[in-house]
This record gives C-alpha cells, structure tokens and sequence, in this order.
C-alpha cells in the first residue's frame, strides 16, 4: 500500500505532520478466550466489540488492538486539589519526558462566525483547559465562559484538548465524562482525520429536558455527502439522535465509540446506542479531540451560556493499531507469539450494572503497558523496551475481513 500525506486539519494542533501508512485492523479468531488481564500483554489488548452487555442482536466479535492510551484525568485532578498547580507549564501537555500527562495538547486558536458557522465566533484558549478538584466534579473540566460579559470581539471563551498521536487507526475509544447542565454549549467527544472524516458523539445542552427525562445524544459521521449538504448531517443516512436512559449531567457515564474497517459502534456504558457502516466510515488514521464550545447557532449548540458550563473528564482510555510503520515494528518486535500464555489481555468494560471497570487501567500494573503511552508512570508500570525477532503473519479476522 502506497504512502499517503496527511492533509491540513482545520483546527491547528501542536503535533508534526508526518507521512503515514494505512494498516489493516488486527483481530484475533473468534473462539479464542483470552487469558484474565493479569499478564504482560506484550502482543496488545482485546476488545469485545459489539458490548459485553448489550441488548443487541448482533453476534460479538473480538478485535486485538496493539497500542494503548490510558489518561486518569481524576488521579491528576486529586494531586492538584492535594497541592499541585495543575498546569504549572505547558510543558506538561507537550514534552513527551513529562510523563504524568503526556499525549495531549490544548488548544489555542480562534474561529470567526463564518468558519464556527453560527452567531458568534468561537475563541479556543488553554486556560479554559483545566482540573476540578470538587468531588462531584473531579476531574479535567473544558469551561465554556457564560455571560454577556464574556463575548470577547463577538468570540464565545470555549476549550479543546487533542491527543498528539495522530496515528490513531482501528480502534476503541472510551471517555469517562460528565455533561453541564448549562444550556447552550456542545460537549464533544470525537475521533477525528478532517471534516468528511469524523466520528462524533455530542450533547446539546440546550435540549436536555428534565421534566420528562429527555436526554437525547447526537452520533455523527461527518462525511462528503455531510459536507456538500453544508455540514448537516442529519441530512444524511449517517446521524442518529438516541436518547439516553439516564441524566448524563448527574454523574459520570463512560461514552465509547469503536473503529474498525467500514464499521462503527457508538456505546454508552456498555451498551450499543448505534451502529453506522457505509462510504461515510472513515479509512484514514487520526486522533482524538475533547471539546466544549458554543457559537449562538439556534440549530446546534443554541446559547452562549448565561453562566460558565464545564465538561468534566474522568479518563480516556484508548486502544487501537497505529497507522505508522515503526509502531508496527514495534509491536512485531516485542510480540514473538501472540498465542502464548499472559500474551494478549482483555479489555475490562464498563457496564449499566458493573462500573468496576472504570478504575481499572492497565498502566497502574506491572509490565502490562511495555512501549505505550500512559498518563502516569507508577513504579508498578515502568516502560520497557522489549527486542526480539520480527514475525511475518498477521492474526486473522473475526467478522470484518480487510485486504492490504
């Protein structure tokens, strides 16, 4: 497969461009049980996909992803409220030594009412990225500023926060967030390559409704057909508003969507909310974006907000197949045989009924994320580089097969 060039996003993001090469999902044959998570999991991790617990008819399938991106925004947040600053430099998000917070970049950039394509601009600064220490609210917090009085040259204050991988292929992606109840902003959470490929879940605050328990979520693939239709995607077969059976704006819920070839999955603990295939799903690598914002648009995000609103993060959790060639170098190197004992470990899911797996991340344990990205690292999880031979097979696929 030849190389290809990765085009200009629309918002700037600290990270270099870089030349990249599309690679297939890897997946293991279905059937296989896996060992508990308690291992090496040099040869990566495995997802279930389709929901461990979901009410759907479809038949599950196991997909192995070889990279992982753990960040516990709460853990930080706590060491913040426990005396740390926060964000005592921006070296914190962007130098890869600093390895308490590393993999994400916030944003600093702004839109004008045409390119926001609503009432008013949109003025994306860092210091509206930042940690709540408050219990209901721990966490990393992406503030939209309310009020007239903090429209600034006709921009309403908002926040983003982008992982600096931009090689993020086939994969599964979960969030751990808590939605504002303010009405008038848009809370995003969403994997992105450029605007016809984007994969978004979104609340619009301004049509939850709490008499009668009406929690709606927009998931989103952003596609040409969306943008010859002026970026409407409600316009396409590739919108779907699902109401939610909970207030997402009480408590945490983890949000997820999974990635794979000519297929997505969009979940809400656990539970499948949608499923989208088609020319609209994406072939290309990209990265993750957390966002929260407002513009006036009485279509969309309605508002500004007459008071400050915050998404609150817990945690992202991602795992999935880099597009580069090195990191597939480097997970043939230090994966001899995928079929040994310990070699592969499960990706525990959150469920409705179980939330014990939001606290589990496999870099809080010993040898578990060797030549991975994590928030912190404990002493339980110090990286390692692990050398070995090259193998020249590729597990097979369970369900979705896809040619190279």
């Amino acid at each position: 497969m030849g190389l290809l060039q990765l085009p200009q996003r629309r918002h700037p993001v600290a990270a270099p461009s870089a030349t990249i090469l599309l690679t297939a999902v890897l997946f293991l044959i279905l059937g296989y049980a896996p060992p508990a998570a308690y291992a090496d999991c040099e040869c990566g991790y495995l997802a279930i996909i389709n929901g461990s617990g979901a009410s759907s008819d479809h038949h599950h399938h196991r997909a192995l992803f070889t990279d992982l991106l753990e960040t516990n925004f709460a853990r930080r947040a706590a060491a913040a409220s426990a005396g740390d600053t926060g964000f005592p430099k921006n070296s914190l998000w962007e130098e890869e030594k600093e390895k308490r917070v590393a993999g994400w970049v916030r944003q600093a950039f702004n839109l004008t009412r045409e390119r926001a394509r609503g009432e008013y601009g949109e003025m994306f600064a860092i210091e509206n990225v930042g940690y709540g220490a408050a219990e209901e609210a721990l966490g990393l917090q992406l503030v939209v500023r309310g009020g007239d009085d903090e429209v600034i040259d006709g921009m309403v204050p908002v926040a983003e926060l982008d992982t600096r991988r931009l090689d993020l292929m086939w994969g599964t992606f979960r969030a751990m967030m808590k939605v504002s109840p303010v009405k008038g902003t848009c809370a995003a959470f969403f994997w992105y390559f450029n605007d016809t490929q984007e994969i978004d879940m979104e609340f619009l605050s301004k049509d939850f409704n709490a008499s009668n328990r009406s929690y709606p979520i927009n998931l989103v693939l952003q596609s040409r057909e969306a943008a010859m239709a002026g970026y409407d995607a409600s316009a396409t077969g590739n919108f779907v508003r699902v109401f939610l059976p909970f207030d997402p704006t009480e408590d945490f819920h983890e949000y997820r969507i999974d990635y794979l070839p000519a297929r997505v999955f969009f979940y809400a603990d656990g539970e499948v909310l949608a499923e989208m295939d088609g020319p609209a799903v994406p072939s290309s690598p990209g990265h993750l974006i957390l966002q929260h914002w407002s513009n006036g648009n009485k279509y969309w995000s309605g508002g500004p907000p007459t008071e400050d609103a915050s998404l609150v993060v817990s945690y992202v959790k991602a795992y999935f197949n880099s597009s580069t060639a090195q990191r597939q170098r480097d997970w043939e190197a230090r994966c001899p045989d995928p079929t040994a004992p310990n070699a592969v470990c499960e990706i525990p899911d959150v469920t409705p009924t179980n939330r014990s797996a939001a606290a589990w991340f496999f870099s809080d344990h010993a040898n578990m994320t060797n030549n991975q990205t994590v928030s912190e690292q404990s002493k339980a999880s110090r990286s390692t580089e692990v050398w070995s031979s090259i193998i020249g097979w590729l597990l097979l696929v369970g369900g979705y097969a896809i040619a190279l």
